[in-house]
């Protein structure tokens, strides 16, 4: 047997087990969750979903790593991708963000630093989002000519 059936078979087993857990979390109902009566059985499949999420995130970081590394042209532009990205961030936390400290619904007051980090969040989404649109259009509009 190849590791596809291998991962195929893993991926089927996961799948029933997934739903196995959401019939038996559904079954409980709402109104006994909120009620806090079943609290243990939610619990218990929250944190089982937490430790999956979290053998997960590492398997993809190990193999990300292992398949950077392996590789110098792939590190390298890899730590292109990474320069770029922070470059932009730098750009758009002290060029255009601005920091005003903002009351919030709940009472509390957003601070000036935490402001200027939500702003720069902004900019950059939208000059990635330029950046990507822009990107789109000049592929198609080089392949059209082509």
């Amino acid at each position: 047997m190849n590791s596809q059936k291998i991962l195929t078979i893993i991926a089927g087993v996961v799948g029933i087990i997934a739903m196995f857990f959401l019939i038996r979390i559904i079954g409980v109902g709402d109104e006994a969750i909120k009620a806090g009566e079943s609290s243990g059985t939610v619990n218990t499949f929250m944190y089982i979903a937490y430790a999956i999420l979290a053998i997960t995130l590492v398997l993809v970081v190990l193999f990300t790593l292992k398949n950077v590394f392996s590789n110098p042209a792939t590190l390298k532009s890899t730590l292109m991708g990474v320069g770029a990205f922070v470059l932009l961030f730098l750009i758009c936390y002290f060029a255009f963000a601005k920091g005003v400290e903002t009351p919030m619904r709940d009472g509390e007051v957003l601070s000036e630093g935490n402001s200027k980090l939500v702003g720069a969040g902004l900019f950059m989404f939208y000059a990635l989002a330029i950046i990507a649109v822009g990107t789109m259009l000049f592929t198609g509009i080089k392949k059209m000519i082509k």
